[in-house]
């Protein structure tokens, strides 16, 4: 069996230094990134980061970004990660993950409708839309935050769930509702997975939080239908939908590149649906569907087969068509952080030493071309050439992937990646 710790292998960029995937090297990333994401720190929760690592002052505060940088300072808080030079202490940690929920109980919520505004500016909502992506994340960050006990949280998280339980759960179908107006009135026909993806990840994390495993059911029962939409796409996952549930493969033609919503099969997500799978398997344990280890290899097999130096050069593909030829030739930093997490899970779920191997190569490439060693953080594209890009991610907003990538391999299995960390103290 390979080793999955990405040691035995990789050879050290300096001598002396850690090699890339190893465990010293993944705690040097996560102190790393926890101090690149305390400058994000703006008074009505976190702001966009450019490359250098400042706030952008001509972008709004973000609810997404909020949430996430709430969640990846609570994980801080309770692993008690060492600090960088001039990153913040566990103390530090602690206030700034408090800021962020005390931010998500007042500038970012929605006090006379309920919800959260997708952004707000100068004190006021810049988008008011009520959004089944952002919302997750008010989960994700709500339920990390409740088990850092942190002030504020646990009303913030029984809120959280509460708008989940009113306005996006449909259990109709099993699944979510993408998108509302600022007062509920109008709901978009738009039904997407990137939202639905996420929701999963909240609804683990909820219910390794609280024990109810109604949230965990549910999330299984969203991974069901996923599966079954994959399978009949050759494992490339659609992602965009009408109001029925019906799959748009046509769907962003005019914009390929699209952050949220591009064109095409979406090679990070076949990635992180594989991790998800995987997660799932682990959080229910015996009572698991039969073959959601082995449609995760499924999953993941065919995003490396479509998505990895598809075009002569290492990284991986943003998007590509339903055949598996290359859209948006991009490389993403979320995507190979994304690879290297579902390296390490599918290595542990299945054993097989090929997922060690290209944990090990995909960690060198993460090194060799998206670690920023003067400024910090991850550069968040890269084009087809593997240079620096801001086509379609402009500045570093966003740690939490490459944090939860750096993670992972420290915990046991779980549902969450707070629930594993939870079972490791």
């Amino acid at each position: 069996m390979g080793d999955p710790d990405g040691a035995a292998s990789g050879t050290s960029p300096v001598p002396g230094s850690p090699a890339p995937g190893s465990p010293a090297y993944r705690a040097a990333q996560r102190a790393d990134l926890l101090r690149f994401a305390a400058g994000a720190r703006d008074p009505l929760g976190f702001g966009w980061l450019d490359e250098r690592g400042a706030p952008d002052p001509g972008r709004p505060v973000e609810l997404w970004i909020t949430c996430r940088m709430t969640h990846v300072l609570a994980l801080g808080v309770l692993r008690d990660e060492a600090p960088a030079p001039g990153g913040p202490d566990v103390e530090a940690l602690r206030e700034l993950a408090g800021h962020g929920v005390r931010s998500l109980l007042g500038p970012l919520a929605d006090l006379q409708h309920g919800g959260w505004f997708a952004s707000v500016a100068r004190g006021r909502p810049a988008d008011g839309a009520k959004q089944a992506y952002g919302h997750a994340f008010v989960v994700l960050a709500a339920g990390t935050a409740v088990a850092a006990g942190l002030p504020g949280a646990a009303a913030l998280l029984e809120r959280a769930l509460a708008v989940q339980d009113e306005r996006f759960w449909d259990a109709g179908t099993g699944l979510v509702r993408e998108e509302w107006d600022r007062g509920w009135k109008r709901l978009s026909p738009y039904r997407g997975l990137n939202a639905a993806m996420h929701t999963v990840e909240a609804y683990l994390a909820a219910s390794d939080v609280t024990g109810d495993r109604r949230w965990r059911d549910r999330a299984a029962g969203i991974a069901e239908r996923v599966r079954g939409w994959a399978r009949e796409s050759c494992w490339r996952v659609p992602e965009h939908f009408d109001e029925h549930w019906t799959p748009q493969p046509g769907f962003g033609r005019e914009h390929p590149d699209d952050p949220f919503r591009p064109y095409g099969a979406t090679v990070g997500h076949g990635l992180e649906w594989a991790r998800l799978l995987v997660s799932l398997d682990a959080a229910l344990g015996a009572g698991a569907p039969k073959g959601l280890v082995e449609d995760a290899v499924s999953l993941a097999d065919r995003a490396v087969a479509d998505g990895w130096a598809a075009d002569g050069a290492d990284g991986f593909v943003y998007t590509t068509d339903w055949d598996g030829a290359p859209v948006v030739r991009t490389r993403m930093h979320w995507v190979a952080a994304e690879a290297v997490a579902t390296a390490y899970v599918l290595h542990r779920a299945t054993g097989e030493a090929r997922w060690a191997d290209e944990g090990r190569r995909w960690w060198r490439y993460v090194e060799d071309h998206l670690v920023d060693h003067s400024r910090g953080s991850w550069h968040h594209e890269l084009d087809a050439g593997n240079r620096p890009a801001a086509t379609v991610w402009a500045g570093k907003p966003d740690v939490y992937h490459a944090y939860q990538a750096a993670l992972l391999p420290e915990l046991p299995p779980a549902g969450s990646v707070v629930g594993g960390v939870l079972a490791a103290r």
